[in-house]
This record gives structure tokens, sequence and C-alpha cells, in this order.
């Protein structure tokens, strides 16, 4: 799983810190942002690790000479975005031989048509979250017509094609939404199906503002419900980043320079990665291929 989290700071020294989105305080905010991959596993039980990280360098500061000597960026690191960062841990996990039957994330994952365009290539399937905005393939004949999401859902869909699913047990029992499966135009890999998910609230369930929007790659008949488990396990993530803050001290450091961060990172990983080797040693909890979940931490 891919997924973004914040270090809020002071100053303007810190490798890659400037005013920019942060999740962790849902404004902008002066922070580091760093993008994190998790594994998940399929078995409940189980724990997830974050097992890669990559720290998110703004264009600003890969263009300014005199700032990244100050703090230490080597100068082969260049600007690279957050979906290209994310690849590039995705490729590294996959060499080192991690098994992963789903690779998930949120939009600014699921929006970038160069990451899906690698994955589906590695034919890897996954389930990415997307903007409502963002375009689809509907089969149209022998051709595609291409549509953003939200056009699909007030004028395609029947009141039928809803289905209430739970998307994983939440701290309140199940997490019930309503779901629509929209088959789309076939992907080339041989033996895959492309389609889009959209999922509404219960409470809310004529707000078009309401409605989530996840674009999904999978083997050919692939069960809806499976689709459906895996765009809910987006809280592993965030449960993972909160252990990862809370009990290991992610967020706790005062380094400036670009390699002592990624050392903290790296430690911080190091030690969650120990905490689920044990908990994993607890007899029963063997498991299967799990996810890949990207974030990026700010």
């Amino acid at each position: 799983m891919i997924e973004e989290t914040g270090f809020l700071k002071k100053g303007t020294k810190s490798a890659g810190v400037q005013r920019q989105y942060s999740g962790t305080a849902g404004r902008r905010e002066n922070c580091q942002v760093g993008v994190f991959v998790t594994y998940s596993s399929l078995v409940p039980a189980q724990t997830q690790v974050l097992v890669d990280r990559a720290l998110y360098l703004p264009q600003d500061w890969a263009e300014d000479g005199p700032r990244r000597r100050e703090a230490g960026v080597p100068d082969d690191v260049v600007f690279a975005t957050k979906p290209e960062l994310a690849q590039r841990m995705l490729a590294r996990v996959r060499a080192a031989g991690l098994p992963a039957a789903w690779v998930t994330g949120d939009s600014v994952y699921g929006g970038s048509g160069p990451l899906r365009d690698w994955l589906e290539a590695q034919h890897q399937p996954y389930v990415l979250a997307i903007a409502k905005n963002d375009g689809v393939d509907l089969p149209y004949g022998k051709t595609a017509m291409h549509v953003s999401a939200q056009e699909i859902a007030p004028y395609a869909l029947a009141p039928h094609d809803w289905q209430r699913l739970s998307a994983g047990d939440g701290s309140k029992g199940p997490r019930l939404y309503d779901w629509a499966f929209v088959r789309l135009a076939a992907p080339s890999a041989a033996g895959f199906e492309q389609a889009l998910l959209i999922r509404r609230p219960l409470d809310a369930p004529h707000d078009p503002k309401k409605l989530a929007y996840y674009l999904t790659f999978a083997p050919v008949g692939t069960l809806f419900e499976t689709l459906i488990a895996v765009a809910g396990r987006r809280w592993t993530i965030e449960e993972s980043i909160e252990a990862a803050k809370g009990e290991v001290g992610l967020d706790h450091y005062e380094v400036r320079h670009y390699h002592g961060g990624y050392r903290h990172m790296t430690l911080a990983l190091l030690a969650l990665a120990y905490r689920a080797v044990v908990r994993a040693r607890v007899p029963g909890a063997a498991g299967k291929r799990g996810i890949l979940w990207l974030s990026s931490v700010s």
C-alpha cells in the first residue's frame, strides 16, 4: 500500500521542508513529506509493516544548489513526483521477492497514468483510488469512450446496480457502504480486466460529493467482494504510520541533513518490522500473500 503522512517542522533548513499540504494537519503547513510503502497481510490476525520509505524533495528544493548542499542532498538526487518515488520503491520490493497479491493507494497514485501502466506491465493487480474528474475508458462497440469517473454514477447506474457490502470491520463493526461495479474497456494485458468501483455512504446516498472512486486491474473472474475488501484495507497504512510515530518514534527527530533523516526513518522502520516479526511468530499467525499500500507522510 502506498500512502503519505507528514512531519511538521519549524524553520527552513531541514531537507525538503516547505509549506505544503500535510495530511497529518489536514491543511498546508511547514513540513517534510515522506512516501511510504506498507505491507499488509490478507489474514486479519496479522499485523502490517512499513517496508520502504522515500523523502519527497519538492522541485524548488531540487533546483536550489546552495540549499541542497547545506542540507547534504546528494548530487544524484533529482526531483521526482510522489508516484515516481512510489514506483521506485515498488520495483525494489519486487526485486527483493516480497510477494504482493495487490497494490493499493489513494488518488495521488491512482491518478498517475505512468504508475498504473508500469503496474499493468508487471501484471500486478491493483485497486487504486482516483479523483472524480479522472478519466476512464468505457467500452463502446469495438472502441472505447473516455469519460470522467463522476459522469458515470448519475447516468449509467440504476438503483439495482448498487450493492450494500462491508469494506471490512472497523472499531464499531462492519464498515458498510453501497458499492457499484462498472466494467471498463479491456486492458492490453491478457487475462486481466479493468473496472471502476464506486462507493457511496449510507447516510448521504444522493450527494455526489460523497462518492469515492477506485480503478481496478485484476485477473479475469476476480470477485466483486475481493475488490471491495482490497479497497477497504486503507486503515492498515494509517495504523502502520500511527504505530511508527507513536511507538518507535518515526516523527521524533531534529536532524536537518538528508542522510540523517533517512537513517532515522530506516531505524524506525526496522524497529516496526522487528515488532511485526515477533507478532508473526505467535502460533497460528502464518499468512498468505498480502497487499502493498502506497503512502506519503507530510
